[in-house]
């Protein structure tokens, strides 16, 4: 049974690949809260803000990685300060590459690990507002792209860009039917994301069915990025 780790999957998109996983998995969810997480589970008390991956207590072994947190910091360019910048660049990026970097023995012991990032949108087609949060996710598209030149074939890495999702993170951007249906009507697919159509792309970057890709930025946005029906 493959050992898999989320970094802050207790809610929303997290928590349905846990979901998906529990019953096929060793599932592990390192998060600051365990409210709704399945009781065959195991939750670790961890911020990734302060704390070091490599205090965790893990199996010798971890078959694959997913990092969750993430911020959703949509202001006016001049408005945002640098601390701003700093502190999305911290979450999303910062963080990610400490995680990685402790738990490197660990993936480095599977027979090929699999490493899901994600990013947004709004790196390949730029937003207004989106200028910090596009600017950290960037980063991670490119750090995803080298890692995984670096370590192939010992593991794979790839990342999943979203547009809008109906998790608690978006909670404000879509705390009406209103706001839910002008969002969706955005998009292509005339609906805002669901954390099951996310979760399903990272369910499937874990499995074997994916397991001659890597290095690659998949674009989960009801046709977003690609299409343009205006």
């Amino acid at each position: 049974m493959k050992n898999i780790l989320l970094i802050g999957g207790s809610y929303g998109i997290g928590l349905e690949i846990a979901t998906q996983l529990q019953n096929d998995c060793a599932v592990y969810i390192a998060s600051r809260t365990n409210e709704q997480i399945p009781e065959n589970v195991t939750h670790l008390p961890f911020d990734v803000t302060k704390d070091a991956a490599n205090t965790l207590e893990l199996p010798d072994t971890i078959d694959g990685l997913v990092y969750c947190p993430g911020s959703i910091n949509l202001k006016p360019f001049k408005t945002l300060s640098e601390e701003a910048f700093m502190d999305d660049l911290q979450i999303n990026f910062v963080s990610l590459v400490n995680v990685v970097k402790a738990l490197l023995p660990k993936l480095k012991n599977a027979e090929q690990a699999s490493l899901v990032f994600f990013s947004t949108v709004a790196v390949q087609i730029g937003m207004p507002f989106h200028t910090s949060v596009a600017a950290s996710k960037g980063a991670i598209e490119g750090f995803a792209k080298a890692l995984a030149a670096e370590y192939a074939p010992n593991f794979r890495v790839n990342v999943i860009a979203p547009s809008l999702t109906d998790t608690p993170l978006a909670g404000r951007l879509l705390n009406s039917d209103g706001k839910k249906e002008k969002m969706g009507d955005r998009h292509p697919l005339k609906r805002v994301g669901a954390a099951a159509d996310i979760a399903n792309m990272a369910t499937f970057l874990l499995s074997e069915q994916s397991s001659w890709m890597t290095g690659q930025v998949l674009g989960v946005d009801g046709g977003m990025s690609t299409l343009n029906i205006t």
